[in-house]
């Protein structure tokens, strides 16, 4: 399994990253977490809002950090939440 935080570099993304990781451990899985900060790969995967939660290059999660247990869920479905942003008025269709 591929896992990948994507993410402008910001505080929000970087603590997305933190706790991905750290989920991964505590979850007993020996798979890396990649953190990419270059805007042109989220772009391409038709992204606008970061950070961004990707297993095998599909993002199932943008637009906010949730707590370790729905990483922990996510990471065990590797299916796609709801792209709910927190920040933008649209609920995350834009």
């Amino acid at each position: 399994m591929k896992i990948q935080v994507l993410g402008s570099g910001c505080a929000k993304c970087k603590k997305l990253f933190e706790i991905t990781q750290k989920a991964i451990t505590e979850m007993g899985r020996d798979e890396k977490v990649e953190y990419i900060t270059d805007i042109s790969k989220i772009i391409e995967m038709g992204i606008m809002t970061t950070p961004v939660l990707a297993i095998d290059g599909n993002p199932v999660m943008t637009g906010f950090t949730p707590d370790i247990e729905k990483i922990k869920k996510i990471i065990n479905s590797g299916v796609k939440t709801d792209n709910i942003s927190s920040k933008c008025s649209c609920g995350g269709k834009c």
